[in-house]
């Protein structure tokens, strides 16, 4: 068993070594003189996401624990990104991979699970928990449980982690050192990964997580209570829980920002002018925030340089957030947001 554990983590250990890091990308934004904005961006991960990283601790972490074996079924709870990620590593080690995923998940995210391999088991997006642990049982599988393990799987001291990456790949800027890095929370795991490097490394950089709306995690960051939920899911795939996640670490967090989902969407498509490229719903999350934050850092006349990610790529969301008829039957009016943000660029102004 130790034999083919030892060569699990080596064909995990080779596949790292022939990936490069992603990109960090310098967004121009003309009416601030004082202020940079980078993106950090994870679309460039063989699979196509910021879940890469997180998949790839997710299965070093149940190899070094004995939890996954030679023949163990890999079974997640996923809305889609992580479950691609996993997929691609389980099919690296020849481990068959069950995705239990909500339904309503986009036909692009299910045709990535199933290329690398994966099974998806569509469930009611309240029922992905007790039906992922239920088929682990039944099958006597590994449960990955991204939503418990994502914040303590990755080596937040190092390792080659994204804040580590993020300090490294900044050095050499006018301003090294982020005043803010803002990012979205789907476990909390990347939010948890960067706040605590941050002090570990003592930093003075704040951490801000933009969330999007009938998420519970904004208001456990106000309240405190952990036992908060919603009916409603969050219709940013990806990010924002109906519950607290057992990963979201409020403590480490200096500011949270609740994001309208049309804002968003908004968000994205005014980036495509930026960047001629589509990027996923999250990044728009992320970008609105951001956008908030560094008007306000200019209004007070600061300098600053601000960071940010670009979470996965948009050619995931063509018939979804790309789409005008599903914007307008979900009822996303996204032009009064357009507007503002072509306001915000041009004038540095962000009128809410």
């Amino acid at each position: 068993m130790n034999d083919w554990i030892n060569q699990a983590i080596a064909k995990i250990e080779a596949d790292f070594k022939r990936s490069a890091d992603t990109h960090l990308l310098k967004v121009d934004l003309p009416a601030f003189d004082n202020i940079s904005l980078y993106l950090k961006d994870e679309s460039t991960h063989p699979t196509g996401s910021l879940k890469h990283r997180l998949a790839r601790s997710l299965f070093l972490y149940g190899l070094c624990n004995g939890q996954i074996k030679q023949d163990s079924t890999i079974i997640e709870s996923s809305s889609g990104s992580t479950a691609i990620s996993e997929a691609y590593f389980a099919q690296l080690l020849n481990l068959p991979f069950i995705a239990v995923v909500p339904l309503g998940t986009s036909k692009e995210k299910i045709d990535k699970i199933t290329f690398y391999d994966g099974r998806c088991h569509f469930v009611e997006p309240r029922d992905i928990y007790a039906e992922a642990a239920r088929l682990a049982q039944e099958l006597g599988g590994h449960y990955m449980d991204q939503f418990t393990y994502a914040e303590r799987a990755t080596d937040w001291r190092g390792n080659n982690n994204i804040a580590e990456s993020i300090y490294t790949q900044m050095s050499l800027e006018p301003m090294p050192t982020p005043a803010w890095i803002i990012t979205s929370a789907g476990t909390g795991g990347t939010s948890a990964t960067i706040g605590r490097f941050i002090r570990y490394k003592c930093h003075p950089t704040k951490l801000c997580v933009a969330d999007p709306e009938h998420s519970v995690f904004y208001d456990c960051f106000v309240t405190g209570d952990r036992s908060l939920t919603s009916s409603v899911s969050s219709k940013v795939e990806g990010i924002g829980r109906p519950r607290v996640e057992p990963s979201f670490l409020p403590s480490i967090i200096d500011r949270m920002i609740k994001v309208p989902d049309a804002a968003s969407y908004a968000t994205i498509h005014f980036l495509e002018k930026l960047l001629n490229r589509r990027c996923g719903g999250s990044t728009g999350t992320n970008l609105y925030a951001a956008f908030q934050i560094i008007s306000e850092l200019n209004a007070a006349g600061e300098q600053a340089s601000i960071l940010s990610m670009i979470c996965d790529g948009g050619e995931r969301y063509l018939d979804t957030y790309y789409n005008p008829v599903w914007l307008e039957k979900n009822g996303f009016d996204i032009q009064p947001y357009i507007d503002q943000l072509e306001n915000f660029y041009a004038t540095g102004v962000f009128n809410t």
